[in-house]
């Protein structure tokens, strides 16, 4: 497409006539384009009518054949001169126009800290690569969905740690998460009490008009020193609402392959009794996902209980390009008045 200027003589250029310029125009007038078509038709229909009642006077010729001249064409280079004139004054009359328009969104977002279990037992295969694999990729997609939400990460075993703070750098957010692995954290367990004090740390100075734990967990307290019903009434305290999801399926799940490649089976069974009244005492909800839909309706759940409202604005900047074509036109109307009395036509014709 032409790149535009504002120089003075910038419209002389062809380029306004490429491919490219013409289809990146909005037209305002669209349907004055069809009768594009209809002009160079009309110009045929009128030199038909008139070859059968043009006045014709005979005259005397030396013998012998006439031969054609390329010279005799020229006495139609008036009609296409007048006929690119009309053409361009139809392209005009649709308005081209070029539009630059900007989307800003803005919102009063909310503080999310995501609490994550990489404990071993998050390594078991009942969901598919595994359990931690699983969340992390729904996690994923719970965070392209946020906008304006600070956003942060916590990850836990036998203890707890800060992965990412609050922010609203989504790209940092998805390196933190992307880095999470087992044996991350030395000491192996489920410090779930641990875990809710860290991210409640995180949250406590904020003036977020919400704040919201996720907790991601397959199993029961075994680890750290915080008993898991203080912390969640220590969250309920700084207005702190909390969402547990126990993941996971019970029976016999599929672990490992030993070295002669047949599958370790182990006995799991959730108890998700700690998980639903942490939920309740902080003013919350309990999830449970046995699979990696369930998992993803769970984060769709949260997102609809969470919603931030988000106001869109749009700026529209239009600028009309019709002088162009118009300026084009008049050009050629001027050529046509000039051919018009020089020998290539005769004037009086028409």
């Amino acid at each position: 497409m032409l790149e535009i200027n504002n120089t003075l003589w910038d419209w002389l250029s062809l380029e306004w006539f490429s491919y490219s310029t013409l289809r990146s125009f909005e037209w305002v007038y669209p349907s004055v384009l069809y009768a594009l078509p209809v002009i160079p038709l009309l110009f045929i229909l009128k030199s038909l009518l008139r070859r059968n009642t043009r006045l014709k006077l005979d005259m005397a010729l030396f013998e012998g054949r006439v031969s054609w001249q390329w010279s005799s064409l020229l006495r139609f280079l008036p009609r296409l001169v007048f006929m690119l004139f009309t053409l361009l004054v139809l392209v005009a009359l649709a308005r081209p126009q070029l539009i630059n328009e900007q989307l800003e969104l803005t919102s009063e977002g909310i503080d999310i800290v995501l609490v994550l279990d990489v404990s071993g037992s998050m390594e078991l295969q009942d969901i598919k690569p595994n359990r931690l694999e699983a969340a992390k990729e729904v996690a994923l997609g719970f965070i392209n969905g946020r906008v304006q939400d600070r956003i942060g990460m916590v990850v836990f075993a036998g203890d707890a740690y800060s992965l990412a703070p609050l922010t609203t750098d989504y790209d940092l957010l998805r390196e933190s998460i992307n880095s999470i692995g087992f044996k991350m954290i030395q000491h192996d367990g489920t410090a779930i009490g641990s875990a809710l004090a860290v991210a409640i740390n995180r949250m406590r100075d904020s003036n977020a008009k919400g704040k919201v734990i996720i907790l991601i967990s397959d199993g029961e307290n075994t680890a750290g020193s915080l008993n898991p019903e203080l912390a969640a009434q220590l969250a309920y305290g700084y207005g702190i609402k909390l969402y547990t999801i126990g993941i996971g399926k019970d029976g016999k799940i599929p672990y490992n392959v030993d070295g002669s490649g047949q599958v370790l089976y182990v006995e799991t069974e959730m108890d998700e009794s700690n998980l639903r009244q942490i939920a309740q005492i902080a003013d919350g909800k309990f999830f449970r996902a046995d699979s990696k839909n369930a998992l993803q309706q769970v984060f769709q759940n949260i997102n609809r209980l969470e919603k931030t409202e988000v106001t869109e604005k749009r700026f529209r900047d239009t600028q009309d390009y019709y002088q162009v074509y118009l300026k084009w036109a008049l050009l050629l109307l001027l050529v046509w008045m000039l051919l018009k009395n020089t020998f290539i036509a005769n004037v009086l014709e028409d």
